[in-house]
């Protein structure tokens, strides 16, 4: 945490206090859009990891997740995670200078949302194009679909840029476990496209994904720990706080001892990956695991010791629980990316059954 992000991440903080997440997520859009453009304009969120050509600040990645973080930490809903950060990173790294010159600018001016239409694992591409460029084939879990102006769709191993509202476009609302993230399903029929670009990138931007979602994740976590503990020393129990019980204090600390992990795996996978460490793609998996079941953990905390309070919707226990639910299937469920961990890590099974086990299976 460098001066300037520790300046960025004071800013952001500023400028949340003043916001509602419940009055934006019964908005149409799902978000301030108000509050939203203040963040591009005022402090350029949309734009910190573009280049300056492209009308961005050029700093790394390492600025956008300062602020998702303090955006999973109120909750805020907006489109950063999906037009901000995949997106944008999506657009640089289709190596099309045409397509990023024509499109970055308004995503950095927050003029334009643009969405990656992808369940984040670069084997499912469940669309399909034609000979001509038209794009026929099913997406599920699209973040911002609603309100995205351009789609972002690969297809057969490219990238192809889709306006939201050409004919063959059809999207349909979720109805989502998380209020605060809006998702869709979009549903192409032979609808026009460009090609930007290939799809290479795309195992790269699994990573970004998972550590975008894992700065966010540890964001949420930080705060329902935080508020979880204040709460604990104000509840009164039998004549004292509740906080004074040592199994509460136990399980505190155990939150705690989750919280500073997924904090470090988070921080670990994103000097990895601005880097281009060879292990990034291990220490994004190690962050998108350890991040999500860190706040599923804190979450569940948050809401045995806020007590009946916790289930109702004026308080905010739920959201977080919520949050930590949905969020953790994002891109992939914890499983899957212990299993691609496995694949890289450990040595393959023996092919004869009659030889000693394998390292794998002890």
């Amino acid at each position: 945490m460098t001066a300037e992000r520790r300046a960025l991440r004071d800013t952001l903080r500023d400028l949340l206090s003043g916001s509602s997440t419940r009055a934006a997520i019964g908005t149409p859009s799902g978000w301030d859009a108000g509050l939203w453009a203040r963040l591009c304009k005022e402090i350029g969120v949309a734009g910190l990891a573009v280049p300056e050509a492209y009308g961005g600040a050029g700093a790394t990645l390492r600025e956008s997740l300062v602020v998702l973080e303090e955006l999973g930490r109120t909750l805020t809903p907006g489109p950063m995670l999906g037009c901000a950060v995949l997106a944008t990173q999506a657009l640089l790294r289709s190596g099309d200078a045409d397509a990023c010159t024509r499109l970055l600018p308004g995503i950095c001016a927050g003029e334009l949302i643009a969405t990656l239409a992808w369940s984040g694992d670069p084997d499912d591409l469940p669309c399909t194009a034609s000979p001509a460029g038209r794009l026929t084939g099913e997406v599920a879990n699209v973040l911002d679909l609603a309100a995205a102006d351009t789609l972002l769709v690969p297809a057969e191993a490219a990238l192809y840029e889709v306006d939201a509202k050409a004919p063959g476009v059809t999207r349909h609302a979720s109805t989502p476990l998380d209020p605060t993230r809006r998702l869709g399903t979009l549903r192409l029929a032979d609808a026009p496209a460009r090609h930007i670009g290939d799809g290479s990138a795309l195992a790269g931007l699994r990573d970004v994904a998972c550590v975008a979602l894992g700065a966010e994740q540890v964001g949420a976590a930080s705060q329902a720990l935080a508020a979880t503990v204040e709460y604990v020393q104000v509840r009164e129990q039998f004549g004292r706080a509740i906080g004074t019980f040592q199994a509460l204090q136990h399980r505190l600390a155990e939150a705690h001892v989750r919280l500073e992990a997924a904090r470090s795996a988070s921080a670990a996978a994103a000097d990895a990956l601005v880097s281009g460490a060879a292990d990034a793609p291990a220490l994004a998996a190690v962050a998108k695991v350890t991040c999500s079941e860190a706040l599923q953990a804190i979450a569940a905390e948050m809401v045995q010791m806020h007590g009946g309070i916790a289930i109702t919707w004026e308080h905010d226990a739920h959201l977080y629980v919520r949050r930590a639910w949905a969020s953790a299937q994002l891109f992939g469920a914890p499983g899957r990316h212990v299993a691609r961990l496995a694949d890289a890590l450990l040595p393959p099974r023996e092919l004869s059954g009659s030889g000693p086990r394998s390292a794998r299976s002890s």
